[in-house]
């Protein structure tokens, strides 16, 4: 990196911050997107739209354990949490600590658990957390700028600790997602949201029995 390069992101980075103390958690997302680009999937959070359209084929009742890979300052998570069952489980698991840091800080929910941890890993951590498999996985992680090897690496991992009649919800600005899907669910369904910034593709993998 170059020192010109390296002073435009030590200025960002103090931007993002006084952003962080003025706005919230607008700005500790705006932070964890100028620190972790590639990580992070949106320079802001999800549309109300995109959370109810994306959310809205899950079998609530069904469900005990939910996991959300990269989860930023909790937009899905309290969503999810409204709508889960109250002897269920959500974990959020992301690399980036100023997210965890800022979730744990301001989520107090007993069924609420955030992990400092790569989605590649998820069958440890939920196994860590007394589960045998997860009902349903939700992710927002850019898969077209993932390091190489990791996108598939998550998407294997995430076929292998669903259920049966599981699914795996992914929520993308780009298709690149379906490619590393498809390589393990035979049933895809496709949505679009335009109501979001910028309008996303919606993807639920679903693990039928002889998966």
């Amino acid at each position: 990196m170059t020192g010109s390069e390296l002073t435009r992101e030590r200025g960002l980075v103090r931007m993002a911050r006084r952003l962080h103390r003025k706005l919230g958690p607008w700005g500790v997302f705006f932070e964890g997107f100028v620190k972790h680009p590639v990580m992070v999937g949106s320079i802001i959070p999800s549309s109300r739209f995109t959370i109810a359209k994306m959310l809205a084929p899950v079998n609530w009742d069904e469900c005990k354990l939910f996991v959300e890979y990269g989860p930023g300052v909790g937009t899905f998570c309290r969503p999810v949490l409204e709508r889960l069952r109250r002897d269920a489980q959500l974990i959020v698991i992301d690399t980036n600590p100023l997210y965890i840091d800022y979730l744990k800080r301001t989520i107090r929910d007993s069924r609420f658990s955030a992990v400092l941890g790569s989605a590649a890993d998820v069958e440890e951590i939920v196994r860590a957390h007394g589960h045998d498999h997860a009902d349903y996985v939700l992710s927002g992680l850019p898969f077209s700028t993932l390091p190489d090897g990791i996108g598939p690496a998550i998407a294997a991992a995430t076929h292998r600790v669903l259920r049966p009649g599981g699914a795996f919800l992914v929520y993308q600005f780009s298709a690149r997602a379906r490619d590393f899907m498809v390589r393990h669910f035979k049933r895809i369904d496709n949505g679009f949201e335009w109501l979001n910034i910028l309008p996303c593709q919606l993807y639920w993998g679903w693990k039928d029995a002889d998966d």
